[in-house]
């Protein structure tokens, strides 16, 4: 016999926990299907334990400058084993707080792979064999993605990695090959590199983090080769040669010379798919599936009435914090809340937290100017800011791009210490719909780095003080 709630999520990542809750909250009787972890892809594989690894690459660049700091450490070593082991803790920490919060909000948690039969029903596998079955109204659909395997760059776990290999290693690689540069291809690359590998890093595209500004780019990617890091631009791998103890990668060129690289370990970081086979959608001819993701409308909807989607399963930008906020939307809609608002993808702030960070939100000079803009740029320096200097951090640029006609921030990108969490600033502004006035009478508290993001505004409009 079928149970029977008011919503099934199916998925239990940032955007399936999320709507489980909300709607818990919100008074409905609330299941979770989850196959493998809850906290999905983001705190067990991807943001969180990346972040921690994060953390002891900045904790060994700092040791590698003690001096400059007055410090005298002339010999450290690190235990690789215990890095990795800190940021797996950290992932089962958070991961036990979710298992809490669906305690705490009595949303029932069902362990198993759930899949979509007929007559809006979820069955539930685990081990080959169908454990439960579930009705619902409304169904959400939070399954998300994997990473994307390109011809001749099948990851085996060993030598070729994904993402998931490249967190758990068993030991430190002496060399690597990070084939794209988008925000994890970077992390990791990062990461690496900081810990002592020698790292290459295989872009398709002109430069590096494709999707930033093309002023940030740059900036990273001459801090990147200044780090050590070999960054290869309008670059494709199009073979990999595996002997017993490493991996020759061929590397096409513009202009058609193929160069040879030979590394310990490949990361292949080439994007996602999202993981819309197998569960159960040819039930449902109206849900419509483009490239691997399912289509929906601004309330998270698919063609099918009931049945919804959300997270990396529907469209990019694909970020566990968008995830949480469409799993919100959708469930606040589906209860008939008052004040629910379509998520604005221009509002969605983007990070990437490698050394230095780069943080965005909006578009970007190139896109305003090509969307028809007549626009102000402001530029502000790390290197003018106390704060920076103070920290050791004096490379950066937090550059804001405004509507002439009617002080719009169009756009905000920055580049150095802690933009991740400075963006925010921008986030709030924008979703207000600040205008450069704004921005300008607000009172930023001294000595902060973010007495950059003022000064920048303030430079976009030839009213700068400390630049």
């Amino acid at each position: 016999m079928a149970q029977n709630f008011d919503i099934v999520v199916v998925g239990g990542g940032p955007g399936g926990y999320v709507a489980a809750i909300r709607a818990a909250q919100l008074g409905m009787k609330t299941a979770l299907v989850e196959a493998n972890h809850l906290g999905g892809i983001c705190l067990n594989w991807g943001c969180i334990p990346t972040k921690a690894l994060l953390r002891s690459a900045e904790v060994n660049t700092l040791l590698q400058h003690a001096d400059q700091f007055g410090f005298d450490v002339k010999e450290y070593s690190f235990d690789f084993k215990k890095i990795i082991a800190r940021s797996r803790a950290v992932s089962k920490q958070l991961t036990s707080g979710i298992q809490h919060l669906m305690k705490k909000n009595k949303v029932t948690v069902i362990d198993g792979y759930g899949r979509l039969t007929k007559g809006k029903t979820v069955a539930v596998e685990k081990d080959g064999k169908q454990i439960d079955e579930i009705k619902a109204e409304h169904i959400i659909l939070a399954t998300g993605a994997r990473a994307r395997v390109l011809p001749g760059l099948e990851p085996d776990g060993k030598q070729v990695w994904t993402y998931k290999e490249a967190m758990v290693p068993e030991s430190m690689p002496k060399s690597v090959v990070v084939v794209g540069s988008g925000a994890i291809g970077i992390e990791f690359a990062s990461f690496y590199n900081a810990m002592g590998a020698d790292v290459t890093v295989v872009e398709v595209m002109d430069r590096v983090m494709p999707v930033e500004d093309a002023e940030i780019s740059a900036m990273a990617q001459k801090a990147f080769e200044k780090q050590g890091m070999k960054i290869m631009t309008k670059a494709k791998v199009t073979k990999l040669d595996k002997s017993a103890k490493d991996v020759t990668v061929h590397v096409e060129k513009d202009g058609g010379k193929t160069e040879k690289v030979t590394v310990e370990r490949v990361i292949s970081a080439v994007g996602i798919v999202g993981n819309s086979e197998d569960i159960g959608l040819e039930h449902f001819p109206k849900v419509k599936v483009d490239r691997g993701h399912v289509s929906v409308n601004e309330w998270l909807e698919t063609g099918e009435k009931g049945i919804y989607a959300l997270g990396d399963l529907v469209s990019p930008p694909w970020l566990a914090h968008k995830a949480s906020h469409e799993g919100v939307i959708c469930v606040e809609k589906i209860a008939g809340e008052k004040d629910v608002h379509p998520l604005k993808v221009e509002n969605i702030p983007g990070c990437t937290y490698c050394q230095p960070q780069v943080a965005s939100v909006g578009i970007t000079e190139a896109k305003a100017k090509e969307l028809g803009y007549k626009i102000k740029v402001g530029r502000f320096p790390f290197m003018g800011n106390g704060k920076a200097i103070a920290l050791g951090e004096p490379e950066g640029l937090v550059k804001t791009i405004f509507d002439e006609k009617t002080g719009e921030l169009l756009g905000a990108h920055m580049i150095g210490a802690e933009v991740t969490e400075m963006i925010q600033g921008y986030v709030v502004g924008k979703s207000m719909e600040a205008t450069e006035l704004d921005f300008m009478h607000t009172v930023f508290p001294h000595p902060t780095l973010s007495e950059m993001m003022h000064e920048s505004v303030l430079d976009a409009y030839g009213k700068a003080i400390h630049f």
